[in-house]
């Protein structure tokens, strides 16, 4: 079987790793926190301590994070997986990122000789945990059937898009339309509230009538109830990946206004220091506006 290095544990690498270690993949981790990476060593992964270690024996390198920034460090410099990677390995990035930077590291990557796709995921932790996440993949077919054994592991469906940067794109479309249907429920619920209407009502009536998608479902009640402890995706990441989309859309000439104006609910939700919380969040930047709305 294929070596594997997966670079990143956070809620959604953690949740791979343990699909490829059941899968029975030979599996290499690398972490920042290093803590993360220890707990698995007692199911069968090697821990290493750089991206470069983690990459030099691998045949298919996984780097899972949160973004630009976070895939830069785990890519370049003296102890990046890059300068690591043998010839002819494939380089898959599963993180959400912008769309230029990765176009920029497949270019990187070939310079390396290394193969690359892009391949960011849909799904909760809970479906990385259950192996169950969606994989949307830029990149060349023939590569994605070289690496196609390992993402099996860890997925329920994989869809190829087209060239590099196609399944980049595609994620933070399909990022951006939850976002802003997040804030346009945030914007129903706290109108709700402001107007004393009973909420279980009101809930209830949305998620079960037309606006009542799986999103909108999985973040009514949570958004009346106050409840964002368990996060199944951060209000931070939301708001980068709105950051993203747009800048994707000013390439393309593409109007976005109504992106726009949510990504700045994000932002006022982030300046409440909201930015681990599930971004179900988002609508206390609503709720504190009315407050101070309402205020003599």
């Amino acid at each position: 079987m294929q070596t594997v290095a997966l670079l990143g544990l956070g809620v959604m690498g953690s949740g791979m790793a343990q699909n490829l270690l059941k899968a029975g993949f030979p599996l290499i981790v690398y972490n920042r926190t290093r803590a993360k990476a220890d707990a698995l060593s007692s199911q069968g992964a090697r821990v290493a301590d750089t991206p470069k270690e983690a990459a030099r024996d691998a045949q298919v390198i996984v780097s899972m994070v949160g973004d630009d920034t976070a895939s830069q460090a785990i890519w370049l410099g003296e102890d990046g997986a890059l300068v690591g990677a043998q010839p002819g390995a494939i380089a898959v990035e599963c993180s959400t990122l912008s769309l230029e930077w990765v176009r920029e590291l497949s270019g990187l990557a070939a310079s390396h000789r290394l193969a690359f796709l892009d391949s960011p995921v849909t799904g909760s932790k809970d479906a990385a945990a259950a192996g169950e996440l969606r994989l949307l993949v830029g990149g060349d077919a023939d590569v994605l059937e070289g690496a196609r054994p390992v993402l099996e592991a860890v997925s329920r469906r994989i869809d190829r898009f087209g060239p590099t940067g196609s399944g980049a794109l595609t994620k933070l479309i399909n990022n951006l339309m939850g976002g802003v249907q997040a804030v346009v429920l945030a914007e129903g619920l706290a109108l709700a509230e402001r107007a004393g209407l009973d909420m279980e009502q009101v809930v209830s009536l949305i998620i079960n009538g037309a606006p009542g998608s799986p999103l909108v479902k999985g973040k009514a009640a949570r958004m009346a109830g106050r409840d964002y402890t368990d996060t199944q995706f951060a209000l931070k990441w939301m708001h980068k990946d709105t950051t993203y989309a747009l800048r994707a859309a000013d390439e393309f000439g593409a109007p976005m206004p109504t992106l726009a104006a949510a990504r700045e609910v994000y932002r006022l939700a982030r300046n409440l220091g909201l930015d681990e919380a599930d971004f179900a969040a988002v609508v206390e930047a609503l709720r504190v506006r009315s407050a101070s709305d309402l205020a003599p």
